[in-house]
């Protein structure tokens, strides 16, 4: 088992963030701007420990050289069942550095979207907080909150 999976199943936020790398990059599933940075996306992530209920790994794969994985999972949102892959790649340290998420089907996507956009004012701060930006917007994406509250990247739909 991934080291990455085992935090994500016991719920270790400080292993998770351990294994981020500092320039990570992720990419949502319900918004259309990838999210830059170590501090809102493990703000991000722990804002999905407390949306998701039920979750789990169902499947692991990884590449021949170690450096991309593809995990598969299942859990809910509120009513909704919802699958979805998380999408890795490390560094040569051995750090994310970049994290894509993908998840199905429509209707669970919409409410993630609307589940995450509820927690987005607390995620931004949770991330200025562990950034220690003065407010300027930038750890928290450059106004990406409505993104993820419309779910469309705030340029309307495509």
């Amino acid at each position: 088992m991934h080291p990455f999976r085992q935090a994500v199943e016991h719920r270790d936020h400080a292993a998770i963030e351990a294994m981020l790398a500092e320039d990570v990059v992720f990419t949502s599933p319900v918004a259309f701007r990838p999210y830059p940075g170590k501090a809102i996306t493990a703000a991000i992530l722990r804002g999905v420990v407390r949306v998701f209920t039920d979750f789990r790994y169902v499947r692991e794969i990884e590449s021949a050289d170690g450096r991309d994985h593809a995990l598969v999972f299942t859990a809910k949102v509120g009513d909704k069942e919802i699958n979805g892959c998380d999408f890795l790649h490390f560094d040569e340290e051995g750090r994310i550095d970049d994290f894509m998420v993908m998840v199905r089907p429509f209707s669970a996507a919409q409410a993630l979207s609307a589940a995450m956009g509820a927690q987005f004012e607390r995620i931004a701060a949770e991330a200025l907080a562990a950034s220690g930006d003065t407010g300027t917007g930038a750890a928290a994406g450059d106004g990406e909150a409505a993104a993820v509250e419309t779910g469309d990247g705030g340029e309307g739909r495509r």
